[in-house]
Formats: C-alpha cells, structure tokens, sequence
C-alpha cells in the first residue's frame, strides 16, 4: 500500500507512453507543425495523471478531502452502505482535477462494496446511487471512541474505470493513497450525524490538504 507518490500517477504511464509515442512518430513521419495537436494531446494527458504529494494536516480529528475538486452537496441522508444515517459530503471531479484517491482518516478497513451502474453525469445527485461506485468502509477511533467514515468512488459521463486497492482488514493512515477514478468521477463521504463540516457547498478542494469536517 506505500506509495511514493513519484508526480505522475502510475496508472498513467502507458498513456503517457502511448501519447508521446505517438507525438515522436507524426513529428519523424511529417514534422513538428503538423504533429502539434498529437504535443496537445501528450500535455493533457500528463495533467491528468499528476499525482503530487500533498501535506496532511496534523488535526487528530480532522476529516481530510478524499479527492480533489468541488463540493456539490452537504446533507443528512441515510448511508446504504454502513446502514445509518449520516451527513453526506460529495466532492466533483471534473478532468482537469487530480484524480489519485486519498484516504479522509486513520483506521482500518472494515467492507469493501463494489457495486456496477450507470454512467450519468457525476455532477447529478441520482449518480450516488445509480452509477458504477465503489465504497470503503473505515472504522476510524478518535478520542477513545470508534467512529465510521464511509468513501465511495462514483464513476462520471466519461469515467468507465474506478480502481481501488484496499482489502477488508487492511489498516490506512491519513492521506494514504487507496484509489484512482480515470477520466471525471465524484466522491461521497459519509460521516457520524455528529461530524461539524468545514467547508460549503461550491467550495474548491484538494485531496488531504483540505480538512471536510471533524468528528
């Protein structure tokens, strides 16, 4: 599970390698000029699997942003996946976001639910629970008592590809790497009815650095 976060996200690197293949070959066959959109193409692509290391706040009780990018709902729902209810805070991805999943809390993981679907767009409320996701979820212990943070990746319009690397038993520190959602995605973050958010919705966020709220 230790990842060293090299910049680029290794998930990327034969699309990276296929991009600039491809820019080498139409620059050798026809010239600089006309392999411009192939460069185009390459630079994109390497934004979208930057993958940089990101400092975590030292805040035992903080809720850390699972992804990068926008808030697009705060509200108390009912989480289908530990059976409770809890307040729900779902974070948009769109394709200029990095895209590399990060752990919200310490603790250990207690389910891993996959679960196939739709491909709606991520930024619609229905794609919660109608979309391809996929939901960790982590018994997490702050001062004494166990608590339980539910993260679910939800695939987009464009995203056909959620990848996670943890297993039921499996222990995660805070800001640890655990997943990757190719191509515009969202995650959903329930947490305890107790948990006081700290950010609102239309907020820009970062995976780690951003603490969501605190329990």
């Amino acid at each position: 599970m230790n990842y060293p976060h090299p910049l680029l996200a290794r998930e990327g690197w034969p699309f990276i390698g296929l991009a600039a293949l491809l820019s080498l070959v139409v620059t050798w066959l026809w010239g600089w000029k006309v392999a411009l959109p192939a460069y185009v193409i390459l630079v994109f692509v390497i934004q979208f699997f930057r993958d940089p290391p990101r400092a975590i706040p030292e805040q035992a009780n903080a809720v850390l942003s699972p992804a990068d990018g926008r808030i697009v709902k705060i509200e108390k729902v009912r989480d289908p996946y530990a059976d409770r209810d809890a307040l729900l805070i779902s974070v948009f991805m769109n394709v200029f976001n990095v895209h590399s999943n990060r752990a919200s809390v310490t603790g250990r993981v207690r389910a891993v639910h996959y679960f196939p679907g739709l491909f709606v767009n991520a930024d619609l409320d229905k794609a919660s629970t109608e979309n391809e996701r996929n939901a960790v979820i982590i018994d997490t212990h702050v001062d004494g008592q166990n608590q339980v943070v539910t993260l679910v990746q939800v695939a987009g319009l464009i995203a056909r590809r959620i990848l996670c690397y943890v297993h039921p038993g499996d222990a995660l520190d805070k800001g640890q790497r655990y997943g990757f959602i190719r191509f515009g995605s969202r995650v959903d973050v329930y947490l305890p009815l107790s948990a006081v958010p700290c950010v609102a919705p239309g907020d820009v966020v970062s995976a780690t650095s951003t603490v969501l709220a605190t329990l």
